[in-house]
C-alpha cells in the first residue's frame, strides 16, 4: 500500500496537469464538433453529425496531410540515418561535438527566417533561373507539393537526427566485432546487428517528425502559397476566419483520431519487428 500510494503521489501533479491542460481541452473539443455555427460565427450547442458529414470538404487537406507528412517523415529518416550513422560510428571524436552542433545550428535560428531563406531559393530568382541559364528548361518549384516536402525535410531533420545518433552512439562496438569475427560481411552485420538495435531511435524520430507535421501551418502556408494545404491551415482558416469552430472542432477531432490510429499502427508495426530481428539474431 505504501508503495502504491508512492506511486500515486509522484504521478499526481503530472497526471492533474495532462488532465487539465490536455483531455479537458478535447473534451471541449469533442463537444464543439457536435454544435452548429451560428450565423455570425462562432459556436450553437446542439447534437448533430452535420459537421463530420462535411468533413469531404476539405478533403484537399486531410489528403495533403496524409500524403506529405508520411513522405516528410520517410525523406527525412532516408537523410538522417546515413548522417547519423557517421557521426556515431565514422566520425572522430574530437569532430563529433563540433559536427554535432553543426546539426543543431538551423534550431538557432527562427523557422519564420528559414521557410524565407527557402522562398528566395526556391523562387523565380533562385534555383529556377539557374536551371534556365544552364539551358535545362523553366521549372516552377516555389507553391509546390516539392517546396513543402523540401522546407519540411530542412525544417525537421535534427529531430530526426538526435534521436537515431544517440541509439548508435550506445550500441556496443563489441557486437559488431564478433559478427565480424563470425565471419558475417558488413552489409549482413549492419542488417542484423546494427539496424535491429537502433530500431528504437529510428521509432522515436519518425514520431517526433511525424506528429509535428500532421499539424504543421507555418511550411505549408510559406512554400506551399496557399496552393498546398495542410489540416493546420485548414483548422486556421475555419477558426479565425470562416469563424466555423462547431466544423472546425470536427477536423481536429478527425486529426487526432487519425494520429491515434497511425501512431498505435506504427508502434505496433515496429514492435513486431524488433521482434522478428532478435529471433533472426538467435537463430
Amino acid at each position: 500500500m505504501q508503495r502504491r500510494l508512492s506511486t500515486w503521489l509522484l504521478l499526481a501533479p503530472a497526471g492533474l496537469w495532462f488532465a487539465v491542460m490536455l483531455v479537458l481541452p478535447l473534451c471541449f473539443v469533442l463537444v464543439f464538433s457536435f454544435g452548429e455555427r451560428e450565423a455570425a460565427g462562432g459556436y450553437v450547442p446542439a447534437f448533430t453529425f452535420a459537421q463530420y458529414a462535411n468533413l469531404p470538404a476539405r478533403g484537399t487537406a486531410f489528403l495533403n496531410t496524409l500524403m506529405l507528412a508520411p513522405l516528410g517523415t520517410l525523406l527525412s529518416l532516408l537523410i538522417a540515418y546515413p548522417l547519423a550513422y557517421f557521426l556515431a560510428m565514422r566520425a572522430s571524436p574530437q569532430w563529433r561535438t563540433t559536427l554535432l552542433i553543426l546539426v543543431i545550428v538551423p534550431f538557432w535560428t527562427s523557422i519564420l527566417i528559414r521557410s524565407y531563406a527557402w522562398i528566395f531559393i526556391l523562387g523565380g530568382q533562385g534555383l529556377p533561373a539557374l536551371i534556365e541559364w544552364l539551358g535545362l528548361g523553366s521549372y516552377r518549384l516555389i507553391n509546390t507539393p516539392f517546396a513543402v516536402l523540401t522546407g519540411i525535410v530542412y525544417g525537421y531533420l535534427p529531430l530526426m537526427v538526435l534521436p537515431v545518433y544517440v541509439s548508435l552512439e550506445r550500441l556496443d562496438k563489441r557486437l559488431l566485432e564478433a559478427s565480424a569475427d563470425l565471419g558475417a560481411p558488413p552489409l549482413r552485420s549492419f542488417l542484423q546487428v546494427t539496424l535491429p538495435l537502433s530500431l528504437p531511435g529510428v521509432a522515436t524520430g519518425c514520431m517526433l517528425v511525424f506528429i509535428l507535421l500532421m499539424g504543421e501551418f507555418l511550411i505549408p502556408a510559406m512554400l506551399g502559397g496557399g496552393k498546398v494545404f495542410f489540416i493546420g491551415n485548414a483548422l486556421v482558416d475555419l477558426f479565425l476566419q470562416s469563424r466555423n469552430w462547431a466544423f472546425g472542432a470536427a477536423v481536429a477531432v478527425t486529426l487526432v483520431v487519425i494520429m491515434l490510429v497511425t501512431v498505435s499502427l506504427y508502434m505496433w508495426l515496429m514492435r513486431r519487428m524488433g521482434g522478428v530481428r532478435d529471433d533472426v539474431a538467435l537463430m
